[in-house]
């Protein structure tokens, strides 16, 4: 009986250390997914509370007609002079730079209105479309018949400007003050732009497609377009009020 006793002590020691062992192999099975999981967080560059991180382009603060309204970040073109009508007070989240990525955010302009996101800038004696590739945000609906003037197909909304254009037939086009959410995913392998949940272009970068259409078109004259790999994220004011929410980025 004693022996039995010893035995079974014997037996429910190894079981017990057996469970120990997977216990401690499902703990790092768990610090690897957490691991991982923290690798695939977003990054909040606008959460509706705060400009933090924000600047001008080549300046050290934020123009004072971007502010947080109502949990948006807004253009007010009411807070600049005639002589500031012009454009140009275009800002960067300065406090990160980014290669590979997905960017998300939300967006809405009135009619006629214009602006851009722009992706791997550098600041310099050049403006940020000269260097940097730009999601065109622009209302398709209204602007030629407010500025009497035609777009080309590279203008439009979702175009990747002056280079690769949307297919019109995935586009989801949305009166001026509706929110569009928008999202640009970059890799070296390739690029897309998505408009309302539709994918309306693909391109693989720095390609001989690529450098082509950069060479036989609006930027032939501009050699460091779309050459830097990596850089800050941008948005471009075209005089126009603009509104964003839940700008994100995760690294990819």
């Amino acid at each position: 009986m004693k022996k039995f006793f010893f035995l079974f002590l014997i037996i429910s020691i190894l079981g017990s250390c057996k469970t120990d062992k997977k216990s401690e192999k499902k703990v790092i099975e768990n610090s690897t997914i957490e691991i991982a999981s923290e690798a695939d967080e977003w990054i909040y560059l606008f959460d509706g509370t705060s400009t933090e991180g924000w600047r001008a382009y080549n300046g050290e603060n934020l123009p004072p007609q971007w502010v947080v309204k109502d949990g948006e970040l807004t253009f007010d073109t009411e807070k600049r002079t005639e002589e500031e009508r012009k454009g140009g007070k275009d800002i960067i989240y300065a406090a990160e730079e980014f290669d590979n990525f997905e960017l998300r955010w939300e967006w809405k302009i009135p009619e006629g209105g214009n602006s851009g996101m722009l992706y791997h800038l550098k600041e310099g004696d050049w403006g940020p479309p000269e260097v940097s590739p730009e999601y065109q945000m622009l209302d398709d609906l209204k602007w030629e018949e407010i500025n009497d003037a035609k777009l080309e197909p590279w203008q439009k909304t979702g175009a990747d400007y002056a280079m690769y254009l949307p297919d019109e037939n995935q586009k989801i086009i949305k009166p001026a003050m509706e929110w569009n959410t928008s999202r640009i995913i970059f890799t070296p392998e390739k690029v897309e732009h998505w408009l309302n949940g539709k994918k309306l272009l693909e391109f693989v970068p720095w390609t001989e497609d690529w450098e082509k259409r950069k060479n036989e078109g609006k930027w032939k004259d501009f050699p460091k377009y779309g050459t830097f790999k990596s850089g800050y994220i941008a948005i471009q004011d075209h005089d126009s009020p603009l509104w964003f929410r839940n700008i994100k980025i995760k690294k990819l």
